[in-house]
């Protein structure tokens, strides 16, 4: 009796963890992405930007290219690493919790890179370049989708396996957000240059993609490409969110002015708008 006791209480656990009700509240998040600091000018204006913020923003997310590093000379790091510094001063003077994601332009400069030593600066100043975290009731999964095999962007073995027990460990309708620097899907080239290519998104998007087949991914933040895009495929929102910086700091991209994504979470139903 006693067995059957504890056999049907695991069962309730175990259809409460896989299908239970989370409690999805109402929040609204800032996305900045590209924001390429790389002088005190650009500094600033990322200042003043973070400034402009809706007062209702209550959380900060970075799509990553948040410091120009991976273009420094050797004797240039330590600005570089000053920069990165500033950069998190700013976010820290919001009093407002936020997570960075990593850019290919974060990275240690080419010749500099060992395959282990990649994402060295950043880590010192912003930790773990991959992680999740809940809020409200959403998770978020922020992705480093810089690494690399045989010159193409990708998520390790290591990062692959520690995102597989992340979504063990979901709630089958717990509303979901993944953050990427390296888009899982663009446009950006068909309608720039006329061509397809896999150049610009990490090679094993689909197997990430895939994982999350059972549960309920609703958005997908991605960065790198600096032109606006709306994608929706299988109920699952992709939005690559322009760029901070815009043009790299030279006005506009191909359309996209310089702005920011501002997102307004409703229970398990979201809305947003693109900030210039």
């Amino acid at each position: 009796m006693k067995r059957s006791i504890i056999a049907i209480l695991s069962f309730l656990f175990l259809a409460c963890f896989c299908y239970g009700t989370v409690n999805a509240q109402e929040f609204k998040f800032a996305f900045l992405t590209d924001m390429h600091v790389h002088s005190d000018s650009t500094l600033g204006q990322v200042d003043q930007r973070l400034k402009s913020l809706s007062p209702q923003v209550e959380l900060l997310l970075s799509g990553g290219d948040n410091v120009d590093i991976d273009n420094l000379k050797t004797a240039e790091l330590s600005r570089g690493e000053q920069r990165l510094k500033q950069l998190k001063n700013l976010f820290d003077r919001t009093k407002k919790p936020y997570h960075m994601a990593i850019g290919n332009h974060d990275r240690l400069p080419g010749n500099l890179r060992n395959g282990k030593n990649d994402f060295e600066l950043f880590e010192k100043t912003f930790g773990q370049t991959y992680c999740t975290f809940e809020h409200k009731g959403w998770k978020f999964i922020v992705l480093n989708s810089v690494e690399t095999k045989d010159n193409h962007y990708i998520i390790g073995e290591q990062q692959l396996l520690w995102l597989q027990d992340v979504v063990k460990n979901t709630a089958k309708d717990q509303p979901l957000v993944i953050i990427s620097h390296v888009p899982f899907l663009s446009v950006y080239y068909p309608v720039l240059e006329g061509r397809y290519t896999a150049a610009d998104t990490f090679m094993n998007q689909k197997l990430i993609f895939d994982l999350f087949k059972e549960h309920s991914l609703k958005l997908v933040l991605q960065g790198h490409m600096h032109l606006y895009e709306e994608i929706k495929v299988k109920g699952v929102q992709f939005i690559t969110a322009g760029a901070v910086s815009g043009n790299w700091w030279h006005g506009n991209f191909e359309g996209t002015d310089p702005g920011h994504l501002e997102v307004d979470v409703k229970g398990k139903d979201f809305s947003w708008t693109y900030v210039k």
